[in-house]
């Protein structure tokens, strides 16, 4: 059956979908010997596809894996990096590092700490990554200065960024110090630097940004140990169906054109 190829790579457990579109764009990518185009489809059981010269024909599927990370400052949220810095991978065992298909969902910034899954499983980051999903996110994040009750007002309310205006958030004061103020926000979108960008415009820029959760998958949990920075666990049934539940009705385009993400 004909699919897609970035779509094919993806639960192939070769890359992201995104991924997966960069490798076509950059020429690493060829269908029955000759160089694969960006919404080209294939089938896998006829076709060979290969990427950097490697026929996937050949490749078992892994299994599918769901993890949660504790990303420490300093580490990009990306599989490879081009100015050679550390990634979210280099956390994990080679077992898991390679020929797994493992890819983050979404990303901090380097500077930026906190809760990050990270899975071969294509479907899922393709739902959890889409700008109509709404998982709340929640963050730790200290900020310079002192911000009155307006000016989190006007950040729950939204702020324009790039001419477009942010949803609204949930936005507390968790603590006053001296010359800071540490700030509960939870999000239900994800723009690039959006925290960090909102909180320059308003004046009160960040010190340090944490991520504490994703929806109901928290770093800390009552009862349980903290993860630890740097550390990973495999995410449990619950967590899992949660996810998958929150990608159910996101309309993916694939050859019968927009439809919901089925769950197997």
């Amino acid at each position: 059956m004909e699919e897609r190829l970035q779509k094919i790579l993806s639960k192939w457990g070769i890359a992201s979908r995104r991924e997966a579109e960069e490798m076509i764009v950059l020429k690493r990518v060829r269908i029955n010997g000759a160089l694969a185009h960006l919404g080209q489809k294939a089938d896998p059981e006829t076709d060979t596809i290969t990427v950097d010269g490697k026929p996937i024909s050949g490749v078992v599927r892994p299994a599918l894996i769901y993890l949660l990370l504790h990303k420490p400052a300093g580490i990009v949220s990306t599989c490879d990096d081009p100015q050679g810095r550390p990634t979210v991978l280099h956390l994990l065992p080679k077992e898991l590092r390679e020929n797994q298909g493992i890819h983050p969902v979404g990303r901090l910034d380097a500077y930026s700490t906190g809760a990050l899954i990270l899975t071969n499983d294509g479907n899922l980051t393709f739902g959890l990554t889409h700008p109509s999903h709404s998982i709340p996110k929640t963050y730790r994040v200290l900020v310079k200065g002192h911000p009155p009750e307006s000016v989190l007002q006007r950040w729950r309310q939204g702020v324009m960024l790039e001419g477009k205006k942010t949803r609204s958030a949930q936005v507390r004061l968790r603590e006053s110090l001296a010359d800071e103020s540490c700030l509960e926000i939870i999000l239900k979108e994800g723009k690039n630097r959006q925290i960090r960008r909102v909180a320059q415009l308003l004046g009160y820029p960040v010190i340090k940004l944490h991520r504490t959760a994703i929806g109901p998958i928290q770093l800390e949990k009552p009862g349980e140990p903290l993860l630890a920075e740097g550390s990973y666990r495999s995410l449990k049934d619950d967590e899992i169906r949660f996810l998958q539940e929150q990608i159910k009705h996101i309309p993916i385009n694939d050859s019968a054109g927009f439809r919901s993400i089925k769950q197997s």
